[in-house]
This record gives structure tokens, sequence and C-alpha cells, in this order.
């Protein structure tokens, strides 16, 4: 009896898991099929789901309109620019507050947690403002700064959490050998959190790749990314659905696949001292 539940449990929450799975991999899907119809199909009521006639020329004309790899590449540099300099802060101040915390660590951490709580659009103008004098509006550099601004709390919450996993013995032990500030940070801390530094560097990318409040109001043609790409497929004269389709699988496509080849580096560094 006790096994018949415990199979129809493991059997229901499989059912649910793929559900869930499904539901969220729909809309990619959707819009996937979405791109290869044509703009009379794409609106068709009811919709079409396999019954359409295939067509190329969306990816066609979103090519011949925009400049895809200068978006891209716009992207690229922006999100791993940006997790990039994220890193370089956050290292020494995670193991600053994971090895030397202080009275008031947690109330800090705490503090830059709640800085996400805010609404993006409070701050817009006084940024706007000092990005215009500044000169940094529309430029690659202006927005590496922004990202890295808006990630870096989670950057260091994440790093914090794997360098408390460590042992502090080990370090305590590398300084007892005559190791420097400098080499106890490149060469025992960073090698042991490999996995956790890795999960936070791609997760961080992601998020930089994905984000399109900054970019879309703080750029205009040089340094847009491929969020701003899609946007332009929204106008006045409205949307144009398998064009628009076209231009967001053209966009979520590399950081999918990057996703894909990287899972199994992403969990390992998101479960990284679950289990000791």
């Amino acid at each position: 009896m006790a096994r018949q539940v415990k199979t129809s449990r493991k059997i229901a929450f499989t059912v649910i898991a793929w559900g869930v799975g499904l539901a969220i991999f729909f809309p990619i899907l959707w819009t996937f099929l979405t791109s290869f119809k044509t703009e009379a199909d794409a609106i068709a009521d009811p919709p079409l789901f396999l019954n359409f006639h295939w067509t190329l020329e969306n990816y066609t004309a979103v090519q011949e309109r925009s400049d895809y790899f200068s978006h891209f590449m716009n992207s690229v540099i922006i999100s791993v620019g940006s997790t990039l300099a994220g890193l370089v802060i956050a290292v020494p101040a995670a193991w600053a507050m994971a090895f030397v915390p202080g009275k008031r660590t947690k109330d800090v951490l705490m503090w830059m947690l709640s800085t996400k709580m805010l609404p993006p659009v409070g701050v817009l103008v006084p940024l706007y403002l000092l990005f215009r004098d500044a000169g940094l509006l529309d430029t690659r550099i202006g927005l590496v700064i922004v990202l890295t601004l808006i990630n870096l709390p989670i950057i260091i919450w994440m790093l914090y959490t794997y360098f408390r996993e460590i042992p502090g013995e080990i370090l305590e032990a590398a300084r007892m050998d005559g190791a420097s500030l400098k080499a106890e940070i490149l060469y025992v801390l960073t090698p042991m959190a490999v996995p956790g530094i890795a999960s936070t560097l791609l997760l961080n990318i992601i998020l930089a790749w994905n984000e399109a409040f900054w970019t879309l109001n703080l750029t205009a043609a040089n340094a847009a990314p491929l969020t701003a790409f899609i946007a332009s497929y929204s106008s006045p004269e409205g949307l144009f659905y398998a064009k628009l389709s076209a231009a967001s699988t053209m966009a979520i496509a590399p950081i999918l696949i990057m996703g894909w080849f990287s899972q199994k580096q992403l969990v390992r560094g998101l479960t990284f001292g679950a289990v000791k």
C-alpha cells in the first residue's frame, strides 16, 4: 500500500513538473512557429499551429531592415562586460563579508538587496541627466556601468553564499604559509569557488542580456542591444507579429543555446554547498 502511494506521488509530481515545463516553454515555441508564418497567418483566428504556409521571408526582412550583427555584438559586449566588472568588485566584497564580517554585515547585505526593490523608473530621470552631462548616453560603457550597478547586489549575495560554505581554516592555513591577501583570494579562494563563480557569471550574463528598461531608455542606435532590436518592430503603424517573432527568435537564440550547453555547470553552481 505504502509503495503504491509512493509510486502515485512520484507519477503525480512528474506530471505536474512536465506540465509546468511545457507551460513555460510554450510561449517560446509559439514565437518560434510564428516567425515562419506570413503576417496574415500570424493573426489568423483561430490560431494556426502547424497547418500554415511556412516561409523565411520574415528573417530576410528583419536582416534587410536592421543590422542584427551590430545589435548582437552590443549585447555580447554589454552583458559580458558588466558581468566581469561586477565580479571584479563583488569577489573582494563577498570575501570580506564572508570571512571578516562586522556587526553590520547582515544589515549591509539587506540594504544592497533592498535596492533591487526600487522601481527603475524612479531613478531614470536623474540617471539620464547624469549620463547626458557625462556623455554616456547611447554608449556601451554607459550601459556596462548601469548593468554592473543594478546586478551587483545579486552577484555579491550569490558569492557571499558560496564563500560561506568554504571552511575559513583553509584560508587561515594559507595565511600561515605566508600568502598575501591577493594570493589568498586569487589562488586559494577563487579555485575552490569556481562552480559558484561560474553559475554567478552565467546567471548575470542572462540578466544583462535580457535587460530591456535601461537599454531602451539610455540608447538610441550606436549601443542598442538585441532588446532594442526587438522593440523596433513595435511601431505606430501597429505590431508586425511575424517579423516581431522572427526578431525575438534571433535575439533569444544565442542565450538559449548558451544556457542549454552550460546547464550542468549552472545547476552545479546553484546547488554548490547545498549538500556537504
